[in-house]
Order: structure tokens, then C-alpha cells, then sequence
């Protein structure tokens, strides 16, 4: 294909990226105002997570599996246009949902899960269309120069998320009112409302119906398995009642639930390395690896955030309240922002000098973004004035990675252990900061991996990205799992905060499982003959 973007199409497409940004990053806002509104403890309120990445989860295994039983892509029958006007009203019908209960007065936190996962459920289908259409509007060599574009919009949306979200629950920084669930009934009629207009656009917008002529390959072995995931999942979402029925605590069931499955993931490995036939895409090593990486990337990048607020109200760390962390949280996002700005940087032609130029610049241009926008939403921002020292470590930790998929997952997975190990050795805005910038160490994450997954498995190239989207379900399992770990705290007193820093150790595994990963990636690819980052400096 030797076309042009179509940036007119494009420009309707990204719409739908700021909208999972927006939503995923204001969890971070939601969550603990959930907690204090239905006097949860920390695992529970962990489940909106659990409801909204475990729907992507199914989402796509029950678009996979309709392709398996029917012999039929449904997205490649209906086309990549209605497959996400589709995705859309599915999640006005979750938002509408979400708004209507929360004017109930019976309302309950089950029917606000039930909500959100129908709310992700469309997302689901969104990204599922998306991702691939956004490839498809111009020139294949330029697609990811079109993807790289969408995150930066995304990433904007998980920056203005948090903001707007704390605005309409609690006001301004200065004009706080009490936040109830009567608030949340605006916001998501709000969204119902921006979900529709985008339906609307998207359904009469003159975009191509766009489809994928790629062979649909059986793989009964890897479906076998990816159905038994969905299984061992189960009890996580519904903890609660597996508690009451069995008497097992919630932390032992998400134990349970996270052991298997990555258990699951490494045996597939290994019995299809024995014997390929019927495991298609999850025959090559390096996708298995891949998809317990997105896994644990995933669930890293959810569970720091998501458990910040815990960590914020305790006095060493600020004391803050519920109403005035959204500045924080908007940081954490916005730098994923920083690192995800600063990647697209290497998409464009321009000079090896002209590069390390722009590596330096932009990452401190999006910062500055990310004050505008706190300072036009009243947010002090006094407190970010040391940042730009985290900035300048990560920029040098960019520069030495030269753009290498191996050797910046490694990077920054090793600049993740360093931040954590920081946060569980010090209070105040040191351990927050450290905390923070782990946004930047994680922007870059999924690129990486998924290059490596994919590397080198010829015609399962589709099956294994879907195989690989999927494994986004480690936002669903791991936040649940630190928050057993803040649920042991056993005293009220503010001060202490033993338990609820302790928990970032399940960030700290993650990132030293994510540099790991990146050396055994290397090592399997080069057992194939493949060598991504020699090929990555040739090409310079």
C-alpha cells in the first residue's frame, strides 16, 4: 500500500483513544472515593479495576472465540468502522447504566461494577477495531508513525482524566463541595452523552470499511487454555461471595487466581516447545513470554496508581484527602505522557543529532503541558518544582537505550526497581516522586514488548497480537493483590504506614520480572537467529 494518511479519517479515529485514556486514568480518582463512600477495604475497592480490565479480557476472547466456532472474523464481516460505532453504544449503555444507579437510592458498589464492565466490555471492541484501523488508514511502512499518534492523544486523555473527574466530584481546589454519589450521576451522563456524539460521527464520518483479508489459523490447544484463564479468573470478580461460600480470605483467592494463571502461561510454554501442533501463535516462546510480560507490564502500571491514594493519605506521605490528590495522580499519567511523547520522537526522519535533541526537549515540553493544565484547573503546583530532576534521569536513561527495544525494556525496568526501591526506603514527596516516574519507566513498555512477541512468528501475526491484547488482564488481578497486602494494615492511626508502603514490593517483582523478561526474550530470539536491536541499529 503506497497511499497517504488520511488525516481527516484519522483525526475522527483518535477520538476514541482520548476516551480509554480519560476513563482508565480517572479509576485513579473513582476508586478511592468508592472506598470511602461504601466503607470498602482496599481489595474491594480494587474491583473496579478488576471489573474494567477483566472486561477487556473477555471482550476479546469472546470476539476470538465467535471467530473460532463460526469460521468467521466478525470484525473482518462487519469492518473496523461499525466495529467501533458498535463498541461505542455498548458503552453508553454502561455510562447511562453507571448514571442511573448512582440516582438510585438503592445503589450498591456490585451494580457500579457491573456498570464499568460493561463500559470496558465497549472499549474492548473499540480497541479491537481501532488498533488495526488506524494501520489501515494510509501507507502500512507509516502505521506506526499512526499508533504512536493515537497513545500521545491517549495519554492526554489519562492526563486530563483524574482532573475532571475530581472537578465534578469535589469542585475546585478552592470551592470544595461534598462529594456523593449523586456527582457521579453528572459525570457519566456526561460521557454517555460524549459517547453517542462520537457514534454519531464515527456512523455518518466517510471512513472506508476497512477489513483484514489474514487467514483465520485454529489453534485448539492455545483456546483450551485461554478459556481456562477466563475460569481461573472468575473468583477474583466475585471474591466476595467465594468468601462467604468457602470461608478462604480474598487475599488467598487472588493469590490462587494470579499463581495459576501465570502457571498456566509458563507449562503452555514448555508443552508447546515439545509439541507445536495446535497452540499457533503460543508455539513460539517468544509470544508466550510476551503475553505473561504485557500480563505483568499491564498490571504494574495499573496497581501503582491505583493504590496511590491509599498511600497518600497517610501523614508521611502528605496526608491528603480524597478531594485533593487529583494533581498527583494527573502527574503519574502525565508522565506516561512525558515517556510516550518522547518515544514517538524516533518515528519521525529526522538526523541522529536532531534526535538527541528532541529526546532532550520534548520530554520537559510535555511537561509543561502538564502544568498548563493543572494551573488552569486551580491545582497548586509549588509541589512538581522538583520533578524535572526525575525528567532529567529518564532522558539519560533514553539516550542510552538508542531506541533499542531490548536495551530500553531493560532500562527501564531496572529505573522501575531503582524508583521502588527509593519508595520503600523514604516518605514524603521523595517516595511519591519515586512512585511517580514510574509513569515514564512504563509509557515505553508495551511497544517493546509486543515488538518482541511478535518477532519472528510469521503468518500468526495477527492471532498472537490478540493473544497478546488479552493479557491486559493483569490490571484486573494485580492492583486486588497489593491491596490484600494494605488490608493487613491493622491500625487507624495515620502515621503508620507499614503495610501500605510494604505493598509496593508487588511493583518492585513486577519491574525485576520485566528486566528479566527482556534478557530471556533476547536469548530465545537469538537462539532463532533473530537480533531486534542489532536489527533496530542498522537501520539507523
Amino acid at each position: 500500500m503506497n497511499q497517504q494518511t488520511k488525516w481527516s479519517q484519522f483525526g475522527v479515529l483518535i477520538t476514541v483513544f482520548f476516551f480509554w485514556g480519560f476513563v482508565a486514568a480517572s479509576n485513579s480518582i473513582f476508586i478511592p472515593f468508592c472506598k470511602k463512600f461504601f466503607e470498602l477495604d482496599q481489595i474491594q475497592s480494587q474491583l473496579i479495576g478488576s471489573a474494567f480490565y477483566g472486561a477487556y479480557f473477555y471482550g476479546s476472547l469472546l470476539l476470538y472465540l465467535f471467530s473460532v466456532v463460526s469460521g468467521t472474523d466478525l470484525l473482518n464481516k462487519i469492518g473496523y468502522k461499525k466495529g467501533i460505532v458498535y463498541g461505542l453504544l455498548i458503552s453508553v449503555v454502561g455510562a447511562i447504566a453507571l448514571a442511573l444507579i448512582s440516582g438510585s437510592e438503592n445503589a450498591s458498589f456490585g451494580m457500579i461494577l457491573v456498570a464499568f464492565f460493561i463500559i470496558a466490555l465497549g472499549f474492548s471492541l473499540q480497541q479491537t477495531s481501532a488498533q488495526p484501523f488506524a494501520v489501515a488508514l494510509g501507507s502500512e511502512e507509516t502505521g506506526t508513525h499512526r499508533l504512536n499518534m493515537a497513545g500521545s492523544v491517549n495519554s492526554f486523555g489519562t492526563l486530563l482524566g483524574p482532573l475532571v473527574v475530581s472537578f465534578l466530584l469535589f469542585g475546585s481546589i478552592t470551592s470544595q463541595k461534598e462529594a456523593s454519589i449523586e456527582n457521579i450521576q453528572t459525570l457519566y451522563f456526561f460521557l454517555a452523552g460524549l459517547f453517542i456524539l462520537a457514534s454519531f460521527i464515527f456512523a455518518y464520518a466517510k471512513l472506508p470499511k476497512t477489513t483484514s483479508d489474514e487467514k483465520l489459523e485454529k489453534s485448539p490447544k492455545a483456546t483450551s487454555l485461554l478459556l481456562l484463564i477466563g475460569i481461573v479468573f472468575l473468583p477474583v470478580l466475585f471474591s466476595d461471595w467465594v468468601k462467604n461460600f468457602t470461608g478462604i480470605s480474598k487475599s488467598i483467592i487472588i493469590l490462587a487466581s494470579l499463581t495459576i494463571i501465570l502457571l498456566l502461561l509458563f507449562a503452555a510454554m514448555t508443552m508447546a516447545k515439545k509439541n507445536p501442533d495446535g497452540w499457533g501463535a503460543m508455539a513460539y516462546p517468544q509470544l508466550v513470554l510476551g503475553m505473561i510480560a504485557i500480563f505483568i507490564y499491564v498490571g504494574v502500571e495499573v496497581t501503582i496508581d491505583n493504590n496511590f491514594g491509599a498511600l497518600l493519605k497517610k501523614n508521611a506521605f502528605g496526608g491528603y484527602d480524597e478531594a485533593s490528590i487529583s494533581h498527583l495522580i494527573s502527574l503519574y499519567w502525565g508522565s506516561m505522557m512525558i515517556g510516550r511523547w518522547t518515544g514517538a520522537v524516533s518515528v519521525f526522519n529526522f538526523s541522529k543529532k536532531m534526535k538527541r535533541i528532541m529526546v532532550i526537549v520534548v520530554p520537559y515540553v510535555a511537561f509543561g503541558v502538564i502544568l498548563l493544565v493543572n494551573l488552569i484547573k486551580g491545582n497548586n503546583i509549588s509541589e512538581f518544582l522538583p520533578y524535572p530532576f526525575c525528567i532529567a534521569i529518564a532522558v539519560i536513561a533514553f539516550l542510552f537505550a538508542e531506541e533499542k527495544p531490548v536495551k530500553l525494556l531493560l532500562t527501564v525496568s531496572v529505573l522501575g526497581c531503582v524508583a521502588m526501591v527509593v519508595a520503600l526506603t523514604n516518605t514524603g514527596m521523595i517516595a511519591n516522586f519515586a512512585i511517580i516516574s514510574c509513569g515514564i519507566c512504563c509509557s515505553v513498555m508495551w511497544p517493546c514488548i509486543f515488538a518482541l512477541g511478535v518477532n519472528g512468528i510469521g503468518k500468526y501475526q495477527s492471532q498472537g497480537s490478540a493473544f497478546l491484547i488479552m493479557m491486559i488482564l493483569g490490571g484486573a488481578i494485580i492492583p486486588p493483590m497489593q491491596g490484600a497486602i494494605i488490608d493487613m494494615e491493622s491500625s487507624s492511626d495515620p502515621n503508620i504506614y507499614t503495610f501500605t508502603q510494604l505493598s509496593y514490593l508487588v511493583p518492585l517483582i513486577c519491574f525485576a520480572y520485566l528486566a528479566w523478561h527482556a534478557i530471556q526474550t533476547k536469548s530465545v530470539l537469538k537462539k532463532q537467529g533473530l537480533d531486534v536491536d542489532a536489527q533496530v541499529a542498522a537501520s539507523h
